[in-house]
């Protein structure tokens, strides 16, 4: 089934951008189809304080182009994407001198990353083959050139105004720096199998069993100033994870709309999941079974072109349990993307273990709304890996008036402190990355 769903992508890709050039009815499918797709060039520097480890830089280039067909009858049609990076020749020789997590170490990764049929029809949506996800714990992870994606069947239905109701069985996934669809995540080592997935947090062994996917179902609604959500997922042989997250906002009219958010997390898995089984030691601590259990808050005001806030989130301490409570999250762990509201730009309480941190973070809108201006400060105390301060700035440009959908963007965060190799000699790590995209 795989290859066939690849063919017919490629024949969505192939057939959308030459559609003039056939006048049949069937061409009609690929003529009323649509074509979207970016450009990226992105450079991402990680400068460390101390000269034991050197260094590490990535430049690529990224083109993404996605097509889908038109309803080719009863609602069905076809969809794909082609994406491909490349660093130009720019790779430093040395390994130990490239940020891996930008593309992998080589000069060039391409990969059909979306290969899918699709039904559409009222408010049903289905959707079986290689996607984008795009749910609080397994989503693209879009902040490197080139997003992560699954091999999944997924239903999302509409009942009523203000739900949305999800539903999926996930298989194998492709990493952002991976060329084809693995059946790992990122507790697994890089190259596990032949897949070339870097930047995961890593600690199952080269022998480990390969990983058999996912379950998920989550509902969603919003109404007036309230939106919530709840989901539950099977990370199969990894964790059961209950999340909840509900935020409410006091519409003014003023421009001044205060709002309050909570969010509830709960994980469980027995001495079967993989992590117990290898005796992996999370954050220096093996365990028996797999137990967490996070909560957050977060309060802030909408403001004229901007919004401040101020968030808490904590982890609590688990004896017995892998990493002493740790959060297992096979697609965001050490990716920095899961929906906790403390996580910065590096890292989060994921990627720490139990503790508590907070976080401030004003966001505004300058120059007629074409600057967009980030800075936030967070502070992580943890357990084992000690107390740590991310200062964070964050910078975009609309460049439409030069080109509509141009952008310059800039995001810098620091790191100070920490313990047991947070940051690499207990010091400090800068991380800074200039991304240029032009969405067509």
């Amino acid at each position: 089934m795989r290859n066939n769903l690849i063919a017919a992508a490629v024949a969505v890709v192939l057939g959308s951008l030459s559609f003039g050039a056939h006048a049949d009815t069937t061409g009609n499918i690929f003529k009323d189809g649509h074509v979207d797709g970016e450009l990226r060039l992105y450079n991402f520097d990680r400068i460390y304080s101390t000269s034991a480890v050197p260094d590490a830089h990535a430049l690529s280039g990224a083109v993404l182009l996605n097509a889908q067909t038109a309803d080719f009858g009863g609602g069905f049609s076809l969809g794909g994407s082609l994406v491909s990076a490349n660093a130009f020749g720019s790779q430093a020789s040395s390994m130990s001198k490239i940020d891996t997590t930008l593309m992998g170490p080589t000069n060039s990764v391409s990969a059909l990353s979306q290969a899918y049929v699709q039904y559409k029809a009222n408010n049903v949506l289905v959707r079986a083959g290689q996607q984008y996800l795009n749910t609080p714990w397994m989503g693209s992870s879009d902040s490197r050139v080139l997003p992560a994606s699954y091999q999944a069947a997924m239903v999302d239905f509409k009942p009523a105004k203000g739900w949305d109701l999800v539903a999926l069985r996930s298989f194998g996934w492709k990493s952002r720096t991976s060329d084809s669809f693995h059946f790992d995540n990122l507790y697994y080592p890089p190259t596990y199998r032949g897949d070339s997935s870097y930047g995961g947090i890593g600690g199952l062994p080269a022998t480990a069993r390969a990983a058999r996917g996912a379950w998920a179902a989550g509902a969603v609604y919003a109404n007036g100033g309230f939106k919530g959500q709840g989901w539950y997922y099977d990370f199969i042989d990894f964790a059961h994870m209950g999340y909840v997250d509900g935020t409410y906002t006091f519409k003014t009219g003023t421009g001044f709309d205060p709002f309050i958010a909570a969010q509830y997390v709960d994980e469980t898995g027995g001495s079967g999941t993989r992590l117990v089984q290898n005796n992996v030691a999370l954050f220096g601590v093996a365990g028996s079974k797999v137990k967490s259990r996070a909560w957050g808050t977060d309060v802030g005001v909408n403001i004229p072109h901007g919004k401040f806030e101020a968030a808490y989130n904590k982890i609590d301490r688990q004896s017995g349990a892998v990493g002493d409570g740790a959060l297992i999250s096979p697609y965001t762990a050490a990716y920095a993307t899961d929906p906790l509201y403390t996580t910065s730009m590096i890292r989060g309480l994921v990627e720490q273990g139990p503790g508590h941190a907070w976080k401030t973070k004003l966001t505004y809108n300058l120059l007629n709304d074409k600057l967009n201006v980030m800075v936030a400060y967070a502070k992580y105390t943890t357990e084992h890996r000690g107390n740590s301060h991310n200062v964070y700035v964050d910078l975009t440009y609309s460049l439409d008036g030069v080109l509509k959908g141009l952008s310059l963007r800039n995001r810098w965060e620091r790191s100070t402190g920490g313990a047991n190799g947070l940051n690499p000699g207990n010091g400090s790590f800068t991380y800074n990355r200039v991304m240029i995209a032009y969405k067509f």
